[in-house]
This record gives C-alpha cells, sequence and structure tokens, in this order.
C-alpha cells in the first residue's frame, strides 16, 4: 500500500492550480472540509494564486455562523464562477455570507442547480457519459427558457439544454469533470482509506473522488485522524485509497459548524428522544400541525428547511415519533430531523446514505408525500422558494427543492401567508389578527418559478398550501381555499390579502380548532395505504398460506 502525502491546509492548496474546477463536497453546516478551503483563501492572499477558478458545490459549503465554506473563496480573481445547489444561509444573518454579495454585484459568473442532479454530473463526469438528461427542473428558473439556473446577468446561458426524446420534453446538464475534488471523512489510514464514522453523512464524498480520479484530477481529503495502514476495517471504507491523493488532518475538525461531536447524528449511539424539547406553542407551531393532519401512519415523507422542520417534533410531542419514516436530502432516514443550523442531520437515524443515493429516491418519487416551505405562490400554484431580490442571503438556493417536487406524488407546502412586522394572537382557540403584514405571499407572478404549478396539474401531483390562516389546494380551476382559521374573516383576512381571485370550496371548513389550544392535539394518524401492487401480492400469499393450512388439516 503507497502511503499518501500529509499535508498542511496551506500545503494542500499549492496542489489547486489557475482555471482549475474545484469540486468540494458539503453540505451548509456539515461536512464542510473548510480548513482545506481556508488553506486556498490564504494561498491566494499571500500569492494572487490559484486565480479564477470554478467552485462547486452540490449542497452549500458553509453557513453563516461565522466566515465559513465558500466564503473563504469568494475573493474576486480567486473564483471565477461557481456552480452550487445552494450557498450559505441562516437565520438572524447580521453579515450576509461574503459569496452572496459577489453573485448580487455581479463579480462572479453564479449557476444555482438542483443539488441531486449537480451529484449526478459528477456521476456521468465519472463514467466518460456525456451528461445527464432529466425532467427535473423543466419549466422552472433553471429552464433554460426561463432563467437557465443563471443567479446575475454576467453568468453566460451555456450550460443547460432543452432537448426532445419520445416526444417528451428534458432538460440535459453536461457532465462535470472536476479537476480537484476536496471531500471530508472522519479517519483515513496511511494508504488514504476513508471512514466517515463521526460525520452525519458522506454527502457524494465518493461521486466526486471518482469525477476527479478518473479525469486525471486530484482528490484531497481532509480527515480529523489518521490511522496506520490497513487499520480500518474494509467494510468501513467508504472512500477507497486509490482515489485519494493527499490527506489533510485536522484534530479539532466539527461534525457541524455548531457541533463538536455528538455521536446520535452520526448513528454511533440512540439518545433518549426526551432530549428534545417540545416546540413553544406559536403561529409556527399551528402552521406545522396542520401540516402534520396531512401525514399517513406507515409514510416515507421527506422534509425541507424551514416551519415544515418542525413537523416531527409535532409527531414526537403527540406521541408519533415512529409513525413517520423521515427522508432528508443530506442522506439521513428516519429518526427526528433536527433544526435551524444543524437541519441535514437526523438524531437517531435508523440509516445513512450517500445523499447522491437519498436523491436517486427522491428524483424517483419513491417516498409518499414531502413537506416544504414557500417565499411566493402565484395564481398558478407556481411557487419561489429560492430567490429575493436584495435579501438572496436569507434564501439558500435551489438545493433539492427541485429534485423532490419534480415527481412528488403529495406536495404540503408550509407557510405564512403574509410577510412583514405584523401583529397576531391565539387568543381561547382563535386567530386574533390585530395587524397584517404589509406584504403578501399570494401574488400575481412569483419573481422566479422554482416550482412550476402548470407542470403539476398536467402530471397529476396533489399539491396543499398550509398557512396559520386558511389551507388551499391546487385545483384545475385554480388556487382553491378550502379550509380557514376559527377567527379569521375569509374576504378580509384570506381573499383580500391575494393579489389575484382565489377559488372557495364549495364545502369551506374550518381548520381544526385543536390546532389554536397549547395543549396536545390527541393526533391520530389514519393508515397508510400500501402500494395496490403489493397489497395484491400480500392477499395472494395469505390466501395461499390459507388453503395450505386447510389442505394440512
Amino acid at each position: 500500500m503507497t502511503k499518501k502525502p500529509i499535508l498542511t491546509p496551506r500545503e494542500a492548496a499549492d496542489l489547486v492550480s489557475d482555471e482549475d474546477t474545484v469540486s468540494v463536497s458539503s453540505s451548509s453546516g456539515l461536512g464542510c472540509p473548510d480548513a482545506t478551503l481556508a488553506g486556498i483563501g490564504l494561498r491566494f492572499a499571500e500569492t494572487g494564486s490559484p486565480r479564477n477558478i470554478t467552485s462547486v458545490h452540490p449542497i452549500a459549503a458553509g453557513d453563516t455562523s461565522g466566515i465559513t465554506g465558500v466564503d473563504h473563496l469568494a475573493e474576486p480573481g480567486l473564483l471565477r464562477r461557481i456552480i452550487a445547489g445552494s450557498l450559505p444561509s441562516g437565520p438572524s444573518s447580521i453579515t450576509p455570507p461574503k459569496i452572496w454579495a459577489m453573485v448580487e454585484e455581479n463579480r462572479v459568473e453564479a449557476f444555482n442547480l438542483p443539488s441531486g442532479v449537480i451529484y449526478q454530473m459528477h456521476r456521468a463526469g465519472a463514467a466518460r457519459q456525456p451528461g445527464v438528461l432529466t425532467t427535473v427542473g423543466l419549466d422552472t428558473f433553471v429552464d433554460p427558457r426561463r432563467q437557465g439556473a443563471r443567479m446575475n446577468d454576467t453568468t453566460p446561458h451555456d450550460l443547460i439544454e432543452v432537448t426532445e426524446r419520445r416526444g417528451e420534453e428534458w432538460l440535459f446538464f453536461e457532465a462535470l469533470r472536476p479537476d480537484v475534488a476536496i471531500i471530508r471523512a472522519t479517519t483515513a489510514d496511511e494508504g488514504g482509506n476513508l471512514s466517515f464514522e463521526e460525520e452525519a453523512s458522506p454527502l457524494g464524498a465518493l461521486d466526486l473522488a471518482y469525477a476527479a480520479h478518473n479525469n486525471g484530477g486530484l482528490v484531497i481529503a481532509q480527515v480529523k485522524r489518521l490511522a496506520s495502514a490497513g487499520s480500518i476495517p474494509p467494510q468501513s471504507v467508504r472512500v477507497p485509497g486509490i482515489l485519494v491523493d493527499a490527506i489533510v488532518v485536522v484534530p479539532d475538525q466539527m461534525q457541524t459548524t455548531n457541533t463538536f461531536y455528538d455521536p446520535a447524528i452520526s448513528g454511533q449511539l440512540r439518545r433518549p428522544l426526551s432530549a428534545l424539547e417540545a416546540p413553544a406553542f406559536s403561529l409556527e407551531k399551528i402552521m406545522a400541525r396542520r401540516a402534520a393532519l396531512e401525514l399517513r401512519d406507515g409514510e416515507i415523507v421527506n422534509l425541507g428547511f424551514g416551519v415544515s422542520a418542525l413537523v416531527p417534533h409535532i409527531l414526537l410531542e403527540e406521541g408519533h415519533a415512529d409513525a413517520v419514516s423521515w427522508v432528508i436530502e443530506q442522506g439521513a432516514v428516519g429518526g427526528i430531523p433536527l433544526l435551524d443550523f444543524v437541519f441535514g442531520v437526523a438524531q437517531n437515524p435508523d440509516a445513512i446514505m450517500p445523499s447522491s443515493d437519498q436523491f436517486t429516491l427522491l428524483q424517483g418519487a419513491g417516498f409518499d408525500r414531502t413537506l416544504l416551505s414557500f417565499l411566493e405562490i402565484d395564481q398558478e400554484g407556481s411557487v419561489n422558494v429560492h430567490y429575493l431580490p436584495g435579501r438572496r442571503h436569507v434564501t439558500a438556493g435551489v438545493g433539492g427543492f427541485a429534485d423532490i417536487t419534480s415527481a412528488a406524488r403529495n406536495i404540503v407546502f408550509v407557510g405564512s401567508l403574509t410577510a412583514g412586522r405584523r401583529d397576531i394572537a391565539i387568543t381561547d382557540g382563535r386567530l386574533d389578527i390585530r395587524r397584517d403584514g404589509p406584504h403578501t405571499k399570494l401574488v400575481n407572478k412569483v419573481q422566479q418559478v422554482t416550482f412550476s404549478g402548470r407542470r403539476a396539474l398536467e402530471t397529476g401531483q396533489r399539491v396543499t398550501y398550509i398557512t396559520e390562516r386558511a389551507v388551499l389546494e391546487l385545483r384545475p380551476s385554480g388556487l382553491t381555499v378550502v379550509e380557514v382559521a376559527p377567527g379569521a374573516n375569509l374576504e378580509r383576512d384570506v381573499l383580500d390579502r391575494s393579489e389575484f381571485p382565489l377559488a372557495v370550496a364549495p364545502d369551506l371548513r374550518q381548520m381544526d380548532a385543536r390546532l389554536f389550544r397549547p395543549g396536545p392535539l390527541g393526533l391520530e394518524l389514519p393508515e397508510h395505504q400500501r402500494n395496490s401492487r403489493v397489497m395484491t401480492k400480500l392477499l395472494q400469499q395469505e390466501s395461499g398460506f390459507a388453503r395450505e393450512g386447510s389442505a394440512l388439516s
């Protein structure tokens, strides 16, 4: 076994050349090879090199807890182009991430592509395939007939094509062949074999390593510790040493940007669920509770960032922690997904899959329902979740949103109906809108389309929009109000707060009064109806067993 060179972050930076394409395995606050990225920034400050690199991030690298991740590269002259599923963002950000300033000021070319598609672009590059053919992103801002995933005016129209196969439209994304892949693991042995025992997810480390290695590029692995050659059990090796060119050892490597080490999110122990506090009673909790009423016992449910992330904690409070199997794009299956800066990890997961494989499940609609957020909804039922002019740093970008919604059968969007300073109380089980937000989120036309309501109707997706004062559904006749909160006035608080006419269901109902009282709901989830083909097979088997038992008797 050939021993790999052990480098400092600054020494590793010398492996990056001018004009290189550098792919980084990371996801917001977890899995970021931050020290190595900082080494590249340090080298540029000292020497003015490397120059004009392209940085690729399937999911965001870093968050707004400090200068982290891609912000180390956010310097004019160093960074020419960024291709990212999302960019650093977070709640209560005092100083916007530097990369957002570069994007908004047209100082860097910037593409915002679906995270799952970026992983597949690496896989295509590794396998010497031309690219990725997919329906993900059709009729959204990713579609070149709209913005073509361009984040500013300086970005060229050269990355995505519309093509047709067998009478159907597809988007084509060219394969990625990075010159350098920077990945992260927990342990490397002297031969470069990598294990991920303390990581919350392996993300797409293997795919990025294959893409670089197979095309003559370099793979740099940042790890927490070094082990002697051959000491990692082969079944524990997630990236083999044959792909790794150099190792950077960072003993104080954080598990997430806010967690030094928690074995309950890397699957090394199961922590009592009593350690998780129930969400405080609030408008957000009301919305999350109403979203929980959409669920069925036994479902597989995807979860996005925002208010909907509270729903697992609602189920926990109601005594149904195991009723739903949560799947999140970073790779966790099961457990209780966590909140805020550690969103993307789960406490007590049943499995931790590579993010690139999790997107195979999500793009293929191998789940029952998804709960997501929104910034705006328009009269076609289209949703904007990624673009807010002048305040882009409060959004992360498309991330896995387009991958998830492209084929999901049931989509639930959760968020408040208005934005801005407002005074809405909950009094005696009723909503009391004393002063409403000045900005409605029901607009004639969303500023950019992250989810296409038009395509959802064409493909038969069921779409529900849950707010604190009303529940709406996307129907062929238009966006339709199906429930109104107790205390809310249909005309004043819902219909008049929309820029376009809303339909009202003939059987308009009041939202469940239990949602608006602090105590537990006493939630009971209906049983999920399993796939009809599976049910037929099981019934046939049961019938066969019964006949066999009768003959034996």
